[in-house]
């Protein structure tokens, strides 16, 4: 019976690579006057210079890996930068093509082009069909497939934050698939070799360009597409095109290659003065300028070389993780208009063209080596080694068989805390699984060597914990037997007993109470309220007898002498001791004084109430 091992992956580290940039100016529209006189002007086939706006006799120069002029061709674009790039897939490192700019300065011409200039795009998938047919052979063999996708009114993570996700249930999808259009809002994942993926996007395999062809032109319909003042057709949307090429060989082991081509027809940023959107295409060109301002933050992060890269905050920047500081070849097309109206435009996309040259990434060639029968392995021979040590082999691995006691059993559940017993018997488990894997079973074996180690060490470790665990809870038992026995015993305090006694003697010891109440320095005497009118009595003892009314007085003597001391105060008191008096005011202590100035003294504390009305 033979076992298998899990898939390998060996990764070779290459030299970091900058991403490349270079930068297209579309032909000049208009009467060539006013507004739309050039701003812009090619220098070399690597740089061109732009008016200062501060200063317009002065220029600004910027220099890239290329630059296009207006004369330049869609197929001198192809085989000037893009080709190059295409060879990196057959070595199983991805490539990344990102076509960026204004709206209006030709992205998506240079990505699609016209069925008699075609663009990136076709132009690449021709090639790498080609490149693969042609590598075909030697025992390997090429697959090559495509998805496409677009990200429409994308939302920002404030939006997202501020709104609760019941409201944002019939939302519009924010990534959707062209290639079967659904109202289904796809995730962005990334997997445990932090490779970005889409689950649920659709994927179809090309075997010719007719295939492509077949598939592409009705999902390119399907992308979200308007009419501003500045463009017929105006893309609304991000589209991302993903081709995938992958290498395997025909006779095991099998080994294979993947590499992923995007190709990225950025939406470009609008200026709401010029397209003059309203409404739906408002809200387009806010949700084009908040995903684009946040892959520029993505670039400064990188080139500031920041802990934190803000990816997440766009899905397009979580796309694109791959492309912008990971593990691509990437290019950016930066298009550009020479109009003087399109300035500041051409500025900015010149400024993010500058920046983004700077980004460096770091591309590999990944190879995975699927399930190998580990029963087929031979062993090494120790003079193949040479002066090495000898690898035992898997008859040698496989440890002697040790009867242990379960951990279970080496403390006692009842006493110990719920998460440590669960813990417990979960290393109980995966103990039995070991135990199983070295008497001869396969469960551990399927496993390589260095996992094995880990796994004997981890459990050798937590059997040591336990063993602690078990000594400090003896000693914590010890010393809490040792206190209660060294602690003193205290008598029992008595409890009060309640005592149920008859209607006459409660009312014979309420009586008693009243009448100590009185004869006590007390200030408030308690007396059982009369009632003004007789009701019918019910018998004594019985369940509905209505209970007894109390009401409260104050003491008689504590009462004429408060009074006494507040008509002295009135008769001689200052303002300020007259304020200090319940609802006297200043207003009040003012007439009382003035009273007692122009009629005297003061004879009765209530007459203050009868002459204050008057």
């Amino acid at each position: 019976m033979s076992t298998k091992q899990p898939s390998r992956r060996t990764k070779s580290c290459q030299v970091p690579a900058r991403v490349r940039v270079c930068v297209r100016l579309r032909p000049g529209v208009g009467t060539g006057q006013g507004q739309d006189v050039p701003c812009v002007r090619g220098v070399d086939s690597h740089s061109l210079e732009i008016l200062n706006w501060r200063n317009e006799m002065a220029t600004m120069k910027y220099e890239f890996d290329a630059f296009y002029g207006e004369t330049a061709t869609q197929h001198d674009i192809y085989m000037g930068s893009v080709r190059p790039m295409l060879h990196h897939l057959l070595e199983g490192q991805n490539a990344s093509i990102l076509a960026y700019g204004p709206t209006g300065a030709g992205k998506t011409h240079t990505m699609l082009g016209t069925p008699d200039q075609p663009g990136v795009i076709p132009r690449a998938v021709r090639d790498i069909l080609q490149m693969t047919r042609d590598a075909s052979g030697d025992g390997w063999k090429y697959s090559v497939s495509m998805s496409y996708l677009e990200i429409y009114q994308e939302k920002s993570e404030a939006f997202r934050h501020h709104f609760h996700l019941s409201q944002l249930r019939f939302a519009i999808p924010q990534v959707l698939d062209l290639l079967q259009p659904s109202l289904h809002d796809l995730p962005i994942r990334e997997d445990r070799n932090h490779h970005i993926l889409v689950p649920g996007l659709t994927q179809r395999e090309i075997r010719s360009f007719t295939d492509f062809e077949s598939h592409f032109l009705p999902a390119n319909c399907n992308r979200t597409v308007a009419s501003t003042q500045l463009n017929q057709r105006s893309s609304r949307s991000h589209a991302v095109l993903l081709v995938r090429v992958s290498r395997s060989e025909g006779w095991p082991p099998s080994a294979r290659r993947a590499a992923k081509l995007c190709l990225i027809d950025l939406a470009g940023s609008e200026d709401n003065r010029r397209t003059g959107n309203k409404g739906l295409r408002l809200k387009e060109s806010g949700a084009i300028n908040t995903s684009l301002f946040v892959l520029s933050k993505v670039v400064d992060a990188l080139n500031q070389g920041l802990p934190r890269i803000p990816y997440r905050d766009s899905k397009l920047t979580r796309l694109l993780q791959d492309s912008l500081g990971g593990t691509a070849h990437s290019l950016i097309i930066a298009n550009i208009a020479p109009e003087k109206r399109y300035y500041f435009d051409t500025l900015t996309s010149l400024n993010f063209a500058a920046k983004s040259k700077e980004v460096v990434n770091k591309p590999f060639t990944q190879e995975t080596l699927p399930e190998i029968e580990a029963s087929k392995r031979p062993c090494e021979d120790i003079s193949s080694v040479g002066p090495e040590v000898k690898k035992p082999c898997l008859e040698e691995e496989q440890p002697a068989v040790v009867e242990e006691k379960p951990l279970s059993s080496l403390l006692p559940l009842e006493n110990l805390e719920p998460n440590v017993v669960e813990r417990l018997l979960r290393l109980e488990a995966l103990e039995k699984e070991n135990a199983g894997a070295r008497s001869g079973g396969l469960p551990l074996l399927n496993t390589p060597r260095r996992e094995r180690m880990n796994i004997l060490n981890l459990l050798n470790e937590t059997r040591r914990e336990l063993q602690s665990l078990k000594a400090k809870h003896l000693e914590m038992e010890t010393k809490a037997l040792q206190n209660k026995a060294l602690a003193p015993r205290l008598p029992a305090k008595p409890r009060k007993q309640v005592a149920v006694l008859p209607v006459q003697q409660v009312e014979a010891a309420e009586k008693t109470q009243e009448a100590e109440a009185k004869e006590e320095e007390g200030i408030i005497i308690i007396k059982q309220k009369k009632r003004g009118r007789k009701r019918k009595t019910l018998a004594p003892g019985s369940e509905n007898e209505a209970p007894p009314e109390w009401e409260i007085e104050v003491r008689p003597d504590l009462l004429a002498r408060s009074k006494e001391n507040i008509l002295a105060l009135l008769n001689t008191g200052s303002m300020k001791d007259l304020m200090a008096l319940h609802c006297i005011g200043k207003k009040k202590a003012q007439f009382i004084i003035g009273w007692r100035e122009l009629y005297g003294s003061f004879e009765k504390v209530s007459g203050l109430c009868r002459h204050s009305c008057l």
